[in-house]
C-alpha cells in the first residue's frame, strides 16, 4: 500500500511508497541492452496482441486517477511505464478487438467516473492528506455532528448504543466517528485510507519507543478493527468500488497476520479457503483480485496481492484462477515477473521481462523499451544467478539512463563489493550520499563501502541506520549479519539473520548465513538444517550443496557428501570447492581415475575464473587442452595438491611429458609440494633415460576431457 513520503516506513507493507520521486532522465533503445542468452529468449505469446497506443492512453489516465486517490507509488510507477513505452508507430492505426476492449474498458470508464467524483469537503480532506495529516483528514470526513456537544463521553456512549464503532488512542482523546452519510465512494475511500495510514504512523511511533523485540512484533494498527467493521458493512451493501475493495483487502491482509486474537471461528485455520468460516467475509487475496479486475493499473494492489501469493502457493493458484480473464494483459506479466523474482525463479522471470520489453506483436516489436524498472529487474535477476558481469552491465546502463535513481543501487553495491571494485563502490557511495543520505539504499551502499575497507563496526552503524529508516528492510539485516560474522560476534549475527528470515522466510542468503554461523560454532547438525533450508529455496546454487557436503563430511557420511558435491559440480561450482572435495574422497576410495578427472575439472574452473578476472576476452571459451590449463593456471594450495596428484597419476600411466609439466608448475610454489615435485621430476628423468625416449605418441592419451562424476 502507498504511503506519504514524509512518513516512516518501518513495518508497512512492501508496496508502501516513502521515497523521494526522481524524474527519469535520458532514455535509450533496446539495442543498447546487453545481449541475453538464447535459452531465455522464448516466451509463450499472449493470446491478445498488446495495443501500444491503448496502453499509452490507459497509463496516462491511470496516472491521474492514482494520483487523485493518493497512491503515490502506483502513480509514479504508472507514469514511469508510460514514458517507457515505444514511440508512436508511423503509418499505423489503433485496431482494438472486442477482447482487447473488454480488458481495458474499465480504465476509460473509471477515468470519467473517478476524476469527476468528489465534493468540496472531500477535496479539502485530500489536500490535508497530501501533507501527511492523516488523522485530521479522516476526522474531516467523519460524522462529527455530536462533537460540538460538551460531553464527549456521552457522545461516545450514544455511538455505542447505535452500534457504530469508533476507536481512539490509549486515552481515548482522539475519537474518529463513523463516516459522513453524504460521502461519495471517493470520500469513503479517502477516509478509510487516511485512517489506516494514521494507525500505521502511530504504530511506528510506538515501536520506536520499545526495545523488546517481542513487544515490537506485538504492535498493531489500532484502527484496523474500526476499519474492518466499516468496510465490511459497505462491502455487504455493494458500496465499494475498485479502490474501496483495495483498502478493504489491505485491512484484511493486515488483520489476518495481526498478533491480536479475533473472535472465535472468525478465520479459518488453513489459508487455502477463500472465505472466512461462518461469515460472508472474503479472504484478502479475493478482495485484492476483485479490485484489480475492476481497475488493472493499481500497481500497489498488485504488490499486496503478490505478497500473499509468495507466502502461500495455494493462494497463488487461486489468484491465477481469479485473474484468468486478464492473464493476457501486460499488467499481469508485470505481476508474474515480481512473483517469480521473489520465488527465486530468475530464468523464468527474465523470459517475462524480455516479453514486456519486446511486446508480443511480431510485426511491430518493442513495447516497454525504455523501462528503468524492467532494466533494474534484469540486473537483479542476473545478480541472483551470480552472473555479476552481466548484472553490472545492466546497472551501468541504468546509471546512464537515470543518474539520479537509487532504486536497487544497494544490489549494485553488493556486486561491486563481491568483485572487489573499491573505486567504483566509493564513487557510488559518494553519489548516493549527495542524492539522499537518508534512504535505506544509501545506508546499505555506504555500509558496503566501509565493509570493503574492513571497517566493520562503521559498516554496522550504517546498516543499523538503514533499519531505523525501515526496520523491515531485510537486505540490511542480512548484510549486518555478515558484518557481525566478520567481527566474530556470532550471537549478534544469529539475531540479525533470524530477523531477516522472520521478515522474508524465502531469503536464502539469511538461511545460508545462519548455517555458516552454526558451522563456526561447531554445531554441524544445526548448520545442516539451515543449509538445507537454503538449498530448498535456491537448489541451483552450488554454495548450498558444498556447505551441506561439508556438514556430512564432519559426520563421516561420505556417500551423502559425495551426492551433495556432485550436485554442486552440476550447478557450476566456479570456486572449485566441490571438485576438490570429490577428488579427496575418490583418493580415499582408491578411485584414481575419477580423482584425476576431479582435479582436472578443478584446474579448469580456476583457469576460467582467472581469465574472467583478468578480462582477457577468453573467459567465455572452454579451455581446449589439458596442457593449456596446467601451463597457465595460477597455483595456490588447492591447485598445488591437484598438480602433484596429477603428476603421480601421469607417471603411473606412462605419460612422462605431462607429469613433467605438472612438476614444473610446482617448482616455484613455496610449499611442501615443491620438494615432492623435484624428487618426482628426477625419477621421471631416470625412467626416460633408461628407456631412451619419452612416451611414444601412439600411446598418448586424449588431451581433451569431459568431467562426469
Amino acid at each position: 500500500m502507498d504511503a506519504s513520503s514524509n512518513m516512516t516506513t518501518s513495518g508497512m507493507s512492501m508496496s508502501m511508497d516513502t521515497t523521494a520521486i526522481n524524474d527519469p532522465s535520458s532514455l535509450c533503445t533496446p539495442s543498447n541492452l546487453p545481449s541475453t542468452p538464447k535459452r531465455f529468449s522464448t516466451v509463450k505469446a499472449a493470446s491478445i496482441v498488446w495495443d501500444l497506443e491503448e496502453a499509452r492512453a490507459n497509463l496516462r489516465n491511470a496516472t491521474q486517477i492514482l494520483s487523485k486517490y493518493g497512491l503515490k507509488l502506483a502513480s509514479r510507477w504508472a507514469a514511469e511505464q508510460l514514458n517507457a513505452l515505444a514511440p508512436p508507430r508511423q503509418g499505423t492505426t489503433t485496431t482494438t478487438t472486442s477482447s482487447t476492449s473488454s480488458l481495458n474498458v474499465s480504465c476509460s470508464v473509471l477515468h470519467s467516473e473517478f476524476l469527476k467524483s468528489g465534493n468540496d469537503l472531500e477535496y479539502y480532506a485530500k489536500s490535508v492528506m497530501d501533507v501527511g495529516d492523516y488523522h485530521r483528514a479522516a476526522f474531516i470526513l467523519s460524522n462529527n455532528n455530536l462533537h460540538n456537544h460538551n460531553d464527549d463521553q456521552k457522545n461516545a456512549k450514544g455511538l455505542l448504543a447505535t452500534g457504530k464503532k469508533s476507536i481512539g488512542t490509549n486515552n481515548g482523546d482522539l475519537m474518529i466517528y463513523p463516516p459522513r452519510d453524504s460521502l461519495t465512494s471517493y470520500g469513503f475511500y479517502l477516509r478509510a485510507y487516511s485512517l489506516y495510514m494514521a494507525g500505521e504512523r502511530r504504530k511506528e511511533e510506538e515501536v520506536l519507543e520499545l526495545r523488546d523485540p517481542l513487544e515490537r512484533t506485538a504492535m498493531r494498527n489500532r484502527n484496523l478493527q474500526q476499519l474492518f467493521h466499516e468496510l465490511q458493512d459497505s462491502y455487504k451493501q455493494s458500496h465499494l468500488d475498485a479502490f474501496g475493495m483495495y483498502i478493504y483487502g489491505v485491512v484484511l491482509k493486515e488483520r489476518q497476520r495481526s498478533p491480536v486474537k479475533h473472535n472465535a471461528s472468525s478465520f479459518t485455520s488453513s489459508p487455502r479457503s477463500t472465505t472466512i468460516v461462518n461469515s460472508n467475509i472474503p479472504a484478502a487475496h479475493v478482495l485484492l483480485a476483485k479490485s484489480i479486475m475492476a481497475f488493472q493499473y493499481n500497481w500497489s494492489a498488485w504488490l499486496d496481492l503478490a505478497e500473499l501469493c509468495i507466502a502461500d502457493p495455494v493462494v497463488e493458484q487461486e489468484v491465477e484462477y481469479l485473474l484468468k480473464p486478464i492473464s493476457s494483459h501486460w499488467m499481469y506479466y508485470f505481476f508474474r515477473n515480481h512473483v517469480l523474482m521473489e520465488n527465486q525463479k530468475e530464468k523464468e522471470a527474465i523470459v517475462v521481462i524480455e516479453s514486456l520489453i519486446d511486446g508480443n506483436d511480431e510485426l511491430y516489436p518493442g513495447f516497454f523499451v525504455s523501462s528503468n524498472y524492467l532494466l533494474s529487474q534484469l540486473a537483479v535477476a542476473y545478480y541472483e544467478m551470480r552472473d555479476f558481469d552481466t548484472a553490472q552491465e545492466y546497472f551501468e546502463l541504468l546509471e546512464e539512463r537515470d543518474s539520479q535513481n537509487l532504486d536497487q543501487m544497494d544490489v549494485y553495491s553488493n556486486i561491486l563489493f563481491v568483485k572487489g571494485d573499491k573505486v567504483a563502490l566509493s564513487v557510488l557511495a559518494h553519489r548516493a550520499m549527495k542524492l539522499d543520505k537518508y534512504r535505506v539504499e544509501t545506508c546499505c551502499i555506504v555500509g558496503n563501502y566501509y565493509s570493503s575497507k574492513s571497517q566493520h563496526q562503521k559498516a554496522v552503524q550504517y546498516f543499523q541506520r538503514a533499519l531505523k529508516l525501515d526496520r523491515n528492510y531485510r537486505n540490511a539485516w542480512t548484510l549486518m549479519g555478515h558484518e557481525y560474522m566478520e567481527m566474530q560476534n556470532t550471537a549478534a549475527a544469529i539475531e540479525a539473520y533470524r530477523r531477516a528470515v522472520d521478515i522474508n522466510p524465502k531469503d536464502y542468503k539469511a538461511w545460508y548465513g545462519l548455517g555458516q554461523t552454526y558451522e563456526i560454532m561447531n554445531m554441524p547438525l544445526y548448520a545442516l538444517f539451515y543449509f538445507k533450508k537454503g538449498a530448498e529455496l535456491k537448489p541451483h546454487d552450488a554454495r548450498m550443496w558444498c556447505a551441506m557436503g561439508e556438514c556430512y563430511l564432519s559426520h563421516e557420511r561420505n556417500i551423502d557428501a559425495i551426492k551433495c558435491f556432485e550436485r554442486a559440480v552440476a550447478n557450476n561450482d566456479v570456486e572449485g570447492v566441490a571438485t576438490m572435495q570429490l577428488a579427496k574422497l575418490c583418493v580415499e576410495d582408491g578411485d584414481d581415475e575419477k580423482a584425476a578427472r576431479c582435479y582436472l575439472r578443478h584446474l579448469e574452473l580456476r583457469y576460467q575464473a582467472q581469465l574472467a578476472y583478468t578480462k582477457s576476452g577468453a573467459s567465455a571459451e572452454r579451455a581446449k587442452t589439458v596442457q593449456t590449463i596446467i601451463a597457465s593456471v595460477n597455483v595456490d594450495e588447492p591447485e598445488a595438491k591437484g598438480l602433484l596428484f596429477l603428476a603421480y597419476y601421469y607417471r603411473d600411466h606412462g605419460e612422462y611429458d605431462m607429469a613433467t609439466l605438472c612438476c614444473s608448475r610446482l617448482l616455484d610454489y613455496p610449499g611442501p609440494e615443491k620438494e615432492d615435485a623435484k624428487a618426482l621430476q628426477r625419477e621421471i628423468r631416470s625412467i626416460v633415460d633408461r628407456k631412451g625416449s619419452a612416451i611414444d605418441a601412439t600411446t598418448r592419451r586424449d588431451d581433451t576431457f569431459e568431467f562426469s562424476p
